[in-house]
């Protein structure tokens, strides 16, 4: 039986306002989806497999919330244009989006990739949230003005692991992208900022570990002792595109429980 997706009775942080999360099927996105919906957002639920978001979309519904589910793969800019469309025919306006949709790729040295394999990282990690940001600006500027766009980018931005190349390429250049967005919109009352998940316990992290006991170290290299959960990385999100995190653009934000931090183990 679901909770209740109501509202925040302290804080309705994003009461009433409309929000797109898109890789929200699974994982951090649909964490990120309820945690939206239970700050008081009509959510649209964004994912390629259809079966997962219209879940996640029926989770809200029942907990009593507004949501929508869209099919979208947005490495196809057509999908991309429509799903944007849809969030405001639904809805009448869209203020704020996450753009969580992302794909590990092939992880393996470089000489063991193909260019195909490299293209299809890029289409998603880097092109998709481009289009994703593009259309969703666009929104934003045929209404009364502002909104907020946060991106997922990932620690592997500016750290490395052996066959991460295409990958941490994906996010390194999301992590320098949002930068040129925020002095462009920031006068229209336009917030972008970049999440960089650590270590968080995602089906798609599992996938690239052979076994348990190779995500192990990860885990005891983490200060905080433990992995990252998506509820971890969705709170986050739901602040930076409240009004709290108001004065906050331009940002690349570690949520790693410190995993990053340089210094002596």
């Amino acid at each position: 039986m679901s909770e209740p997706i109501t509202p925040n009775l302290f804080a309705f942080r994003l009461q009433d306002r409309v929000a797109l999360i898109t890789g929200g099927g699974t994982g951090i996105g649909r964490a990120a989806a309820l945690a939206y919906a239970r700050e008081g957002a009509k959510v649209v639920v964004a994912g390629r497999r259809a079966a997962e978001i219209e879940e996640v979309a029926a989770e809200i519904v029942a907990g009593g919330g507004e949501a929508l589910a869209v099919a979208t793969d947005v490495s196809q800019e057509d999908d991309v244009r429509r799903l944007v469309d849809r969030a405001v025919e639904r809805f009448g306006r869209l203020d704020t989006a996450f753009n969580n949709a992302g794909i590990l790729g092939n992880f393996a040295p470089i000489a063991e990739q193909t260019s195909a394999d490299f293209d299809a990282v890029i289409a998603t990690n880097l092109r998709g949230v481009w289009l994703s940001i593009k259309y969703e600006i666009e929104a934003f500027l045929r209404q009364d003005g502002g909104g907020t766009i946060v991106n997922t980018s990932s620690w592997l931005a500016k750290g490395a692991l052996a066959g991460s190349s295409s990958y941490s390429a994906s996010k390194g250049a999301l992590d320098a992208m949002i930068r040129a967005v925020a002095l462009e919109y920031g006068p229209q009352g336009i917030r972008i900022n970049n999440i960089n998940p650590g270590i968080i316990d995602t089906p798609m992290a599992r996938s690239g570990w052979s076994d348990e006991s190779a995500f192990t170290p990860f885990v005891e290299h983490t200060p905080a002792k433990r992995a990252g959960t998506p509820d971890d990385v969705g709170d986050v999100a739901v602040w930076l595109s409240s009004d709290e995190a108001r004065f906050v653009t331009g940002q690349n934000i570690l949520v790693d429980g410190g995993y990053t931090i340089a210094g002596l183990r």
